[in-house]
């Protein structure tokens, strides 16, 4: 097929873009187009005489971003613990009068794939619960109808694996990870010993899973990600939203996706090709999209300043320390219209690369006489997505240290709002952070997206805020996170797992029983993830001395029964 060779091999670029905007660029080169929907596309392209990229050459727009996993801890052993479900009203609304519990629903994964043969993921006949499975990763098979890349495994051979005395020899896939499989079993895993032992959230849904590929060395590289740090590319990520959406019916059958995975990279405002393209999903009807607000909130990898113009020209200064042994890292700057900016960079050794502006629309290259870094410098004036004004800091070799980064913010409004964020705690080899950081706007992308359902993190032991967790609002002043949902000691099949992803299965879990209710039971057959949303929103327990809507809490705590409470006029209170 078209684009199967290229789409894993390292020696074409990859990029998800808004195809219409793409014009003549392509005119002369070595790619191939796989379109997503009327107005997306992955395109890949050779990469001429497999040089280094750079924004310059392939524009911020069309360079792929890279996302890790949103698990802030390793999994602890530790027996099953019901509290996570019962705190979100999810338990009691699995048993009569309503006895919801996904049946007819489908639940699908963007993640390290899953653990088939798991009893967690089978039916009480020992069949799978598992519609279908792409491994993105294996070439050998046949791909899914209308992709060019990867393996897919349906229902039928994942029974007929199960029935087999080897079943990795019917279907190799599988989840060395474990965070695909965790997630998965937290949001639709099967009642083992009638629930005592284990349950999900949603433990009749159908399940589809996509094991995302890690993405390309080039791009690994790029980006200075860690080695054995798993990255994933957006390209991929866009290819399964699209392959996960092909499984729903309007009125038949509604698809529910949970994201795992976040980013730093991006405007933090929604405007991204894949937080658009997530945004376009979640407007269709009898789709719901659940995203985790990924775990940097303490993090320190964000700075924020706020402030008057009260001269023609207001300086901002931002310091970075920079840890030993850290081979790179990519920061991006955003600056808000009309104002302009201009930067000055000093380094720990005292070198100053003086103000310079951005005129040329070239990468700029600076090095240093006693410092081995190199900093390469990208300018967009004016970002495609949401039109503000950016600056791409690619940080190679830095010196361990403080770095001084002087901003010169030139008066176009009255006031000014500069924002930099470092990239995720994963993507970073050494402790690096802002000196001055600030917790706030420190949602991942894709979680901005407007339509998505945004969760952030708590500890449902003592309904206490997860210091981990990410916060909003995003940085157009959008209300984000939308709700809060249990992230702290979740029970998985693999032990007790702590992250957004967590939150995010939770949730899911619940928009799928919410759906089942909607679109099954026909009580909305067009309902999608604005309605879902609303309704988690009113059923959302609130506190007093909390003033909503909250950057940390958004409008409350998950309580599903309780969103049902209120569609019955029988909710009493906060």
């Amino acid at each position: 097929m078209a684009c199967r060779e290229q789409a894993l091999s390292n020696e074409y670029a990859e990029a998800l873009v808004d195809y219409i905007l793409m014009g003549d660029e392509l005119d002369g080169m070595d790619y191939c187009v796989e379109m997503i929907d009327d107005q997306f596309a992955v395109i890949y392209f050779r990469r001429p005489g497999m040089a280094a990229i750079s924004i310059s050459d392939y524009t911020y727009n069309s360079l792929p971003k890279l996302y890790g996993l949103m698990q802030d801890e390793p999994s602890v052993m530790a027996d099953y613990d019901p509290l996570n479900l019962m705190r979100s009203g999810i338990s009691q609304i699995q048993n009569p009068p309503l006895s919801l519990t996904g049946k007819g629903v489908v639940i699908g994964f963007i993640d390290t794939g899953i653990r088939y043969n798991l009893d967690v993921f089978k039916r009480a006949d020992g069949t799978s619960r598992i519609l279908s499975l792409w491994d993105q990763t294996i070439q050998d098979g046949t791909p899914p109808e209308g992709f060019s890349y990867g393996t897919e495994y349906t229902n039928e051979q994942i029974n007929e694996a199960l029935r087999n005395g080897d079943p990795f020899s019917v279907v190799p896939s599988t989840d060395t990870d474990g965070h695909g499989t965790a997630v998965a079993s937290v949001a639709a895993g099967s009642s083992l010993g009638y629930g005592l032992n284990f349950i999900g959230a949603a433990p009749d849904a159908d399940i589809v899973m996509v094991k995302c590929k890690e993405a390309k060395q080039y791009l690994k590289d790029f980006y200075f990600i860690p080695d054995g740090v798993p990255a994933y590319s957006d390209v991929d990520i866009g290819m399964a939203v699209k392959y996960l959406d092909s499984f729903t019916k309007v009125g038949e059958r509604p698809v529910v996706i949970c994201i795992g995975m976040g980013t730093n990279w991006g405007d933090h405002a929604g405007n991204s090709v894949l937080a658009r393209y997530l945004d376009r999903i979640a407007r269709k009807r009898n789709r719901v999209v659940v995203a985790g607000g990924g775990n940097e909130g303490n993090a320190a990898h964000h700075f924020g300043s706020v402030f008057a113009m009260e001269s023609d020209e207001v300086t901002k200064t931002a310091e970075v320390r920079v840890g030993d042994e850290e081979p790179g890292f990519v920061m991006e700057l955003w600056g808000a219209v009309p104002n302009t900016m201009s930067v000055s960079i000093r380094s720990p050794g005292g070198e100053v690369i003086p103000y310079f502006d951005f005129r040329s629309r070239e990468t700029r290259n600076f090095h240093f006489i006693y410092e081995r870094t190199r900093i390469s410098v990208d300018h967009i004036l004016v970002e495609q997505g949401g039109g503000d004004e950016l600056v791409v800091f690619r940080m190679e070799q830095p010196t361990a240290g403080v770095w001084t980064f002087d901003i010169s913010v030139r008066r176009g409004a009255d006031y000014g709002f500069i924002s930099m964020w470092l990239p995720i705690t994963q993507f970073l080899k050494s402790e690096t952070y802002f000196l001055k950081p600030t917790p706030y706007i420190t949602l991942t992308e894709p979680s901005l997206a407007e339509n998505v359902i945004t969760v952030s993190s708590y500890n449902a032991g003592n309904n206490s805020f997860y210091i981990e967790s990410g916060r909003g609002f995003a940085r157009d002043g959008g209300i984000k996170p939308d709700i809060a949902a249990p992230g702290v000691n979740v029970s998985t099949i693999l032990g007790s797992r702590t992250g957004s992803c967590m939150a995010a299965a939770v949730t899911a879990g619940g928009a799928a029983q919410f759906m089942q209710w909607a679109v099954i039971e026909k009580n909305d057959l067009l309902a999608q993830s604005m309605e879902v949303k609303a309704y988690f929103i009113r059923g959302a327990v609130r506190s007093p001395d909390i003033i909503y809507p909250s950057r940390s809490w958004g409008f409350g705590r998950l309580n599903v029964s309780r969103a049902f409470d209120i569609i019955a006029g029988t909710a009493n209170g906060s």
